[in-house]
């Protein structure tokens, strides 16, 4: 069992920046791609980034390439979500996954899930 714990979360006016961390106390992601969703009031859950531990490679949904990034830290054993321009769409909660398959898009291709952490963009 991995447990993912994320932080990071909050209240930013709209054009504002937050960023959110993911860790897996004592655990290495070595050899999982790391996945981002989010989850609006009402919307199903839906896949924001993700990135390959091995060799980096990243991934973005189309409405949030150019304002988030997704990176990590092999020391801290952390993987981050940078998220600029901050839109009152992209409010929503905001879960930390990790799993082991070739595809990353789905809920499915993800065997465990962090707790979420609440973000809330103003307008």
């Amino acid at each position: 069992q991995v447990q993912l714990v994320e932080s990071g979360g909050g209240l930013v006016q709209a054009g504002g920046s937050l960023r959110l961390s993911c860790a897996a106390p004592g655990r290495t992601f070595s050899t999982y791609v790391m996945g981002w969703f989010r989850q609006a009031p009402g919307k199903e859950r839906e896949f924001v980034a993700a990135l390959y531990w091995t060799d980096t490679r990243t991934y973005y949904a189309d409405f949030v390439k150019g304002r988030f990034t997704v990176s990590r830290d092999n020391a801290k054993n952390t993987v981050y979500l940078q998220m600029n321009s901050l839109k009152p769409e992209d409010t929503a909660i905001y879960y930390c996954t990790a799993g082991s398959s070739a595809s990353y898009t789905r809920t499915t291709d993800y065997n465990y899930w962090g707790q979420g952490t609440q973000v809330t963009v103003s307008s």
